[in-house]
């Protein structure tokens, strides 16, 4: 009995050996994907992508708004304007010439207009000596501070250096310190304070004895 089941031990296990062989002969090869089909299918889908890619921007750029081009107006060529002052007293008189038509005005006011014909003389004056620089330009003053005769002595002084800054001739400024020095020329000369014992700086009490 023992050798019997020694035999039939040992035919089992050629059977089993030769399932087991029998069943890696059956089992399939793995298949294998041709390399150029993989290639055309990743080719393909670049190809894609790239033309969304394209599309997307063709549309972003159709949305942005095109820059208007300004129309750069022609500048005028601007006008020659000068500001000078002039002082007398405490009285400071500020002068603007500019090409025009020949306006002369004093604080806001024609010189027609000032009554008083000694101080319109005197404001005149710079103008009355070049007749035929005055229908070229336009000029307007401002004055502040003393009184009459003190302004109408810083307008002449401003005109008749504001006209010289203007045309730069020096023949100009020649004629007007040759006509009065102070015309061009700042005036220095103030008034002497008062003292005591007098009604005046100089001035005193006088003393009788008869």
């Amino acid at each position: 009995m023992s050798d019997d089941k020694k035999v039939k031990k040992v035919e089992k296990e050629e059977k089993e050996k030769k399932k087991s062989d029998t069943k890696n002969d059956v089992k399939k090869e793995p298949v294998k994907k041709d390399d150029k089909a993989e290639e055309t299918k990743v080719k393909v889908k670049v190809s894609t992508g790239e033309e969304k890619k394209t599309k997307k921007g063709s549309k972003s750029k159709s949305v942005k708004p095109k820059k208007r081009s300004r129309k750069t107006k022609a500048k005028k060529p601007k006008k020659k304007v000068v500001l000078v002052r002039g002082k007398r007293k405490k009285a400071i008189a500020r002068a603007v010439v500019k090409e025009g038509n020949g306006n002369f005005r004093v604080n806001h006011v024609n010189i027609t207009a000032v009554h008083n014909s000694y101080l319109k003389e005197i404001m005149y004056e710079p103008l009355a000596m070049l007749p035929d620089i005055l229908p070229k330009i336009d000029i307007s003053v401002t004055v502040r501070g003393g009184g009459p005769v003190g302004q109408a002595q810083a307008v002449r002084s401003a005109v008749a250096r504001a006209i010289y800054a203007f045309t730069g001739d020096e023949k100009i400024k020649d004629l007007f310190i040759q006509r009065d020095r102070f015309m061009f020329v700042e005036d220095s000369r103030r008034v002497e304070p008062k003292k005591y014992m007098g009604p005046k700086a100089r001035a005193r009490k006088q003393k009788s004895y008869r």
